[in-house]
């Protein structure tokens, strides 16, 4: 796995894996390093965090989540489970090399800097953690403690465990450097926050609340959700503009892109939200007296002549909407499952309740009409048998589980955590999101390892694991 530093303009970068079916060669020229300032590093490492949580890498896991249904060309074969190792090329390398190569370059040249700069080595740092976590949850054992070395031709793989916990001591020091308070990068550098510390020290927490989570170490998610990001203001969010190769990767795909046709929101999931008689599946519907999801439904979704598509228009994949990574909204519902599990039903109906506050007063639902929006507060009843989230007579915390799975299910749409979750916990059957399987009786429990792995790295694990081998968290 020899690798390059490739550092982009954000319009670059995000129109060259707009579609990101072919890139150009890993390998090519390990030894001829670009150089630039550390600032302009961490913007090349920042896009590619970008692209990973909404390009590619996330419509193909919300394909083995069953949130998007493939009914044309490649993306109907990934639907169809029929997957090769030379399908997840691009994707391994944009974590590789966009995203983590930039990053541990930039600590490699923020290190070099006489004067320091702790701001920006802590930005480095979550910025590798999250590549890392978000790889590792994805593959399973992956390169860690050699990955971006480019005299390390054949890097190491480590075991996922143990990469996780590495991942968390990378965001521990990374807190630490943050909370010194000076080297902020130069202004504009950092496309997310600007270079404030605060702002990336909450991410970092609730990072370590989410791979805590793949982890299900609940207690230790509960904790470090409890510093994490606290206002929807402080998510951390790839921003997008009105120029074509600018604009947000869903809207790109689903709007620009002649792939749009490939590609619709599972019936499954638009059951979930979509009140009325259009719904594919009634029986699903979240509503009840307490809840009117016709705004979410409106917000995420569109119908048009294709099927059910993220809304391009005026919704979650407009042209400038901002995409979501790090957010409010997750560190919530962390709190509310890994409450519930840790601390057990009063504290997870309380976080479940805060959530559906927000929700009440439009949440993230930026186009939705107020007269579309109802998440009125659930009490105890309502999870008892017999009650209007427990029809089927399960326990109450089974129950309370249940909704909290579905609302993180539907909140965290077109993100790679539904894929994380539906593996998590697809032991529990009283309370997982029924996701069923698009063919055969086994959901996808990993991505393949790539075939430019396997042809040029002597350390791939062998036997190379198939596409329903669970990874070691997920056992």
């Amino acid at each position: 796995m020899k690798m390059k530093s490739i550092l982009y303009t954000v319009g670059a970068a995000l129109a060259l894996y707009s579609c990101n079916n072919t890139v150009g060669d890993i390998n090519d020229d390990p030894n001829s390093l670009t150089s630039s300032t550390y600032e302009s590093i961490i913007t090349g490492a920042e896009v590619g965090t970008a692209i990973l949580h909404s390009g590619e890498t996330a419509r193909r896991a919300g394909i083995f989540a069953g949130q998007f249904t493939g009914i044309d060309r490649q993306h109907e074969g990934f639907s169809n489970y029929t997957v090769v190792a030379s399908d997840f090329d691009p994707l391994w390398y944009n974590a590789y090399v966009n995203t983590l190569r930039n990053a541990l370059e930039a600590e490699t040249a923020i290190r070099e800097d006489g004067e320091g700069a702790p701001i920006a080595l802590g930005i480095s740092q979550v910025l590798q953690a999250n590549g890392f976590g978000t790889v590792a949850s994805l593959f399973g054992d992956i390169p860690f403690e050699e990955a971006g070395q480019v005299d390390i031709s054949d890097p190491v793989y480590e075991d996922q465990v143990e990469v996780y916990s590495k991942v968390q001591s990378l965001l521990d020091a990374a807190i630490a450097n943050l909370q010194q308070g000076t080297g902020r990068p130069a202004t504009g550098s950092d496309i997310y926050f600007d270079g404030n510390p605060q702002q990336w020290i909450a991410t970092a927490w609730t990072l370590k609340a989410r791979f805590y989570m793949h982890t299900k170490q609940y207690g230790q998610a509960y904790a470090a959700a409890r510093n994490g990001i606290s206002s929807p203001e402080d998510n951390m969010s790839s921003p997008h503009g009105t120029a074509q190769d600018d604009s947000n990767l869903y809207y790109q795909f689903f709007a620009v892109e002649t792939r749009g046709a490939d590609l619709v929101v599972s019936d499954f999931m638009a059951s979930l939200i979509e009140p009325g008689a259009g719904n594919p599946i009634p029986g699903n519907y979240r509503g009840n007296a307490k809840t009117n999801e016709a705004g979410r439904f409106n917000y995420l979704l569109t119908k048009n002549s294709v099927g059910i598509q993220p809304n391009f228009n005026n919704g979650y994949a407009a042209q400038e909407a901002s995409a979501p990574v790090v957010t409010f909204e997750e560190n919530m519902l962390i709190l509310a499952e890994a409450g519930l599990r840790s601390g057990g039903f009063d504290t997870g109906l309380t976080h479940l309740n805060e959530y559906r506050a927000y929700l009440n007063g439009g949440g993230y639902m930026a186009n939705a009409d107020a007269a579309d929006i109802l998440y009125e507060a659930y009490v105890a009843d309502d999870f008892a048998a017999g009650g209007m989230e427990n029809t089927d007579g399960i326990s109450a915390t089974d129950a309370l589980l249940r909704e909290i799975l579905e609302e993180r299910y539907v909140t965290l749409f077109g993100q790679v955590e539904p894929f994380n979750d539906t593996r998590r916990t697809l032991g529990e059957t009283n309370v997982r999101v029924a996701v069923q399987p698009n063919t055969g009786n086994q959901l996808p429990q990993r991505f393949l390892y790539p075939q430019s792995e396997v042809d040029r790295n002597e350390n791939t694990p062998t036997p190379i694991p198939n596409f329903f081998e669970p990874t070691d968290v997920n056992q």
